[in-house]
Parts: structure tokens; sequence; C-alpha cells
């Protein structure tokens, strides 16, 4: 069957992509564009502070914990994107060097390391946010750390499962080379 791109197939997908991507395509989006607003926000936090410093001798007394928040949070969010990406920091030196199969097999293992580290590094993460809610104490104003450090066991859980769901690619794509 062919169809013509942009438009529906006879069930009603457009140009014949399935349901699971458009929905994974929306998310990608959705994700995208709450990291454009954060980095906007924290800019835009960053420089009223500079400004009201610089004219007017003030600022805001939880303006400079914000801005730091919200380094972390873009951060976090932005190795989520790049993960999803598949343009996160890589080491390859071995691997330029290896025949195409054994390539293969070396980035499999690499990106099932990775997402280890990752879940090992979420599970960790969430017990320094559950001590921190035990702790109860405030970032600022009555918003307690926890929530300003709840980005990490979840956008490394993220991580994990799309270097997880790499992996299964990679070991998947090797095995059909095989036969």
């Amino acid at each position: 069957m062919t169809t013509v791109p942009g438009w529906p197939d006879k069930a009603g997908n457009p140009a014949g992509r399935p349901r699971l991507q458009r929905a994974l395509d929306f998310l990608h989006r959705v994700e995208d564009l709450l990291i454009a607003i954060l980095l906007m926000a924290t800019m835009g936090l960053a420089l009223y502070q500079i400004a009201l410093r610089n004219l007017m001798d003030t600022g805001l007394v939880w303006g400079d914990v914000m801005v730091r928040i919200m380094v972390l949070w873009l951060g976090m969010a932005g190795a989520m994107a790049a993960t999803r990406e598949k343009k996160h920091i890589s080491i390859d030196l071995l691997t330029r060097f290896l025949a195409p199969a054994p390539r293969r097999v070396a980035v499999s293992l690499t990106t099932l390391f990775a997402g280890v580290v990752c879940a090992l590094a979420s599970y960790f993460s969430l017990q320094f946010v559950r001590s921190e809610y035990a702790a109860g104490d405030l970032a600022f104003g009555r918003v307690p750390f926890w929530v300003c450090e709840a980005i990490l066991p979840i956008a490394f859980a993220v991580i994990a499962l799309r270097y997880g769901l790499q992996f299964c690619v990679h070991l998947a794509a090797t095995f059909r080379r095989a036969d």
C-alpha cells in the first residue's frame, strides 16, 4: 500500500504512521516546548535579577536560588532530550578501530552500561529526595527543597529507560545482521 505524505491512510493515520510513533512524536514536541519555555524563563529571571541589581540596587530574595534550580531542571531536561536524539556525549575511541560486527556489540554494551548507571543514579537520587522530604527544609518561600530536586530521579529514570530501549534496538539489529 502506498501513501501520500501528509495524507491519512485507510486507518486514518496521517501518512501511515503508527499511533505509538505519533504519540511519541507528540511527547517529544511537548518535551522540546517545555525545554524552550524553561530556557526563556531562566534567562528572563536572570536578566531581571541583573537589571534590578544594577539599576535599582535591589533584587528578588529568592531569585538566585530559583535561577540555580531552573538551571538544574534545564540541564536534566536537556540530558533527557540529548539521550532521546542520541546526541549525548560518548567516547568512541575504541569503536572507531573495530570491525562492524564487534562495533555493534561494543555500542550495545556501552549503551547497556550507561542505562544501568542511569538507573542506579535514579535510585540513589530518589533516596536523596526522600531524605530531603523527611528533613522538610525550604528552598525559598514555601517551596521545599525536595520539590526542586525531584527532577533528578525522574530525569535519570527517563534516561535509563531510553538507554534500555536503545540497547534493545541495538541488540535486535545485531542479531538480525548475524542471521
